[in-house]
């Protein structure tokens, strides 16, 4: 307990900047991030490595906020799930609708600990009306939910970034989810596929055979389904 207080109170310390005006809203998201110190992904070492804490902690409220966005705002998609009798590929477009940035006076860290080589961070996200609005939209009405796991990549000539891989294995995940969503629920393949997808809650990370995996829980709002027998 005391070494997450002090771990908690070098964060604030370091961030204070970024904490120095508040909003304080009655409704929140949670969700909590990991940061690992000695990052290495795919036999590349980040530039960083080792993290201080003020790398591992700037890390934590980055990733923090690409998952809020992902959670409050989501992507569009387009969906065509080809067919190989027809020789149609599948095509899975995605768009980010919205994103939280980084020092968002709406993100407040609430606990963290060190422990391992890893830094555990524990945040809120205070919505406003607007972000209101919107989550009450996934949280109502014709949502399909899913669960899915998405990859980055196992081998890559540069190293794009920590955050860039995190994102690729999360997009991949959602593309899962749509997949496994409409593909079994539709009785006959559609030719497209138009909507809505956010992630439900912050994803869990893990490494499987050398690259990023991540499972994570999705809400799905179908627009429009064009069947084939329309073209």
């Amino acid at each position: 307990m005391l070494r997450k207080g002090i771990t908690l109170l070098l964060f604030l310390f370091v961030f204070s900047p970024v904490f120095a005006q508040v909003f304080i809203h009655p409704y929140v998201i949670r969700g909590e991030v990991y940061v690992d110190l000695e990052p290495i992904y795919a036999g590349h070492i980040d530039e960083e490595y080792p993290l201080d804490m003020t790398a591992a902690s700037r890390r934590a409220l980055e990733e923090a906020a690409m998952f809020f966005s992902a959670m409050i705002y989501g992507w569009s998609f387009t969906y065509e799930p080809g067919e190989r009798a027809r020789q149609l590929d599948e095509i899975i477009e995605m768009q980010m609708l919205g994103a939280i940035k980084y020092g968002d006076p709406a993100l407040r860290v609430t606990e963290t600990e060190l422990r391992d080589m890893r830094l555990r961070v524990w945040m809120d996200y205070h919505l406003n009306d607007s972000h209101q609005r919107r989550m009450q939209v996934w949280r109502t009405g014709m949502i399909r939910n899913a669960n899915a796991i998405g990859y980055g990549p196992s081998h890559i000539d540069e190293y794009p970034g920590w955050l860039v891989l995190k994102n690729i294995a999360l997009e991949d995940a959602a593309r899962a989810a749509l997949r496994q969503a409409l593909r079994g629920s539709e009785r006959n393949r559609p030719k497209s596929v138009t909507g809505f997808i956010s992630l439900a809650s912050f994803p869990r990370y893990y490494i499987e055979s050398g690259r990023w995996a991540a499972s994570a829980r999705f809400r799905i709002q179908i627009v429009e389904i064009i069947p084939f027998a329309a073209y």
